[in-house]
């Protein structure tokens, strides 16, 4: 770094360390250290940035285990390979060992595109030649009818018949999710942290802001308008702490054991009047996530099916997920109003919309939604 106190040591001293702290206090290598450095040890540091990367509300996204799924079988294949080395030919390779694996079409593209996007992130922090990333990105995605990888069907919308004949089997906190979700064409995540706090009720028609949504990282806001029938379903939960979730498992919980009880035909014993066991691991959380929500769902789902059988009906129902009930408003709003006002509610409208389209799009969703919502 120079001679010992001198100016030019203490700026380049102050140089190292800096770049040290912007690359997370990996230790720093030569252009000469990169271009050894091996396929593992790129995804090690890699792996680092990702899990600070992809949080949200102080949580991992789910794009992390997506991210885990991807690099599997790329450190299994190539760990050893120096990732200078790493080309198209070995990038098609892993995309055979994920075809083979079973995964759909548009899956093993996803993740063909996490690999490359980790070697985009090596070449920004000069782990990786730029000739690297330009040499797989010459490589294809894969075309529908042209790999042996399946097509799944994409996801529509549920069919009104199929809910309705859902809705008897689900816990009625469920219920009232399922209907609300329904009504305003809100995505699973967000009828489930909903919260009195997140509501502005000075209008005819509600504004619903959730604290955190599927974009705020692109900075985009997200309002879900609530109209008549949907606050209809959403204010008996409104009598709550206004930091407190509208729709918990707990609650769901002794509503559910509530019913029970009242259908008893048979009185209740000493011994089954309190059966909750104090030290239990998993209890009912606070709010639902999309897991339990969609979980919540297809047990129904499979309640109705077995009474169905069971009642000698030959139509079993198909097993449905939250994430369709969006796909059924955006249909029914787009065929009453069109698409524009389908795109307006849901929320589609591209980042490049100026502030005054942006205006008229919120008039036309307040219009919208008081008359179907």
């Amino acid at each position: 770094m120079g001679p010992y106190g001198t100016r030019a040591s203490k700026v380049e001293y102050d140089r190292l360390i800096a770049e040290w702290l912007a690359g997370d206090r990996q230790p720093l290598l030569s252009a000469d250290a990169n271009d050894g450095q091996t396929v593992a040890e790129l995804l090690a540091r890699y792996w680092q940035f990702a899990r600070r990367h992809y949080r949200k509300a102080g949580k991992p996204t789910n794009s992390i285990h997506e991210i885990r799924a991807a690099l599997r079988p790329l450190r299994h294949l190539y760990g050893h390979t120096r990732a200078a080395e790493f080309g198209p030919r070995a990038l098609k390779t892993v995309r055979g060992q994920l075809v083979d694996g079973g995964l759909c079409r548009a899956h093993v593209n996803k993740r063909i595109g996490i690999i490359r996007r980790v070697f985009k992130w090596g070449v920004a922090e000069e782990l990786v030649p730029p000739s690297v990333l330009h040499a797989l990105q010459s490589v294809a995605g894969l075309q529908k009818g042209r790999t042996e990888a399946p097509d799944h069907e994409p996801v529509g919308p549920v069919d009104d018949a199929v809910v309705d004949a859902t809705i008897p089997c689900l816990t009625p906190v469920v219920d009232d999710m399922v209907r609300f979700q329904r009504l305003t064409g809100c995505r699973p995540e967000e009828v489930c942290l909903i919260r009195p706090c997140d509501l502005d009720r000075s209008r005819e028609v509600w504004e619903y802001r959730p604290e955190h949504h599927k974009t705020e990282h692109h900075d985009r806001k997200r309002i879900i308008l609530i109209g008549p029938q949907a606050q209809e379903t959403l204010t008996p939960y409104l009598l709550r702490p206004t930091d407190a979730y509208c729709f918990s498992p707990s609650e769901s919980d002794r509503k559910r054991k509530a019913i029970m009880r009242a259908n008893r035909k048979t009185r209740v014993q000493p011994s089954q009047i309190d059966r909750s066991k104090p030290n239990a691991k998993r209890r009912p959380g606070d709010h639902y996530t999309t897991k339990t929500y969609r979980g919540a769902i297809h047990r129904a789902v499979e309640l109705a099916n077995r009474q169905r059988r069971k009642d000698g009906m030959e139509d079993i129902l198909p097993k449905w997920s939250p994430n369709r009930l969006r796909h059924t408003a955006a249909t029914a709003i787009r065929k009453r109003f069109g698409l524009e006002a389908a795109q307006v509610v849901l929320g589609h409208s591209k980042a490049d919309i100026t502030q005054v389209y942006a205006e008229r799009d919120i008039d036309l969703a307040r219009r919208v939604i008081a008359q179907v919502g």
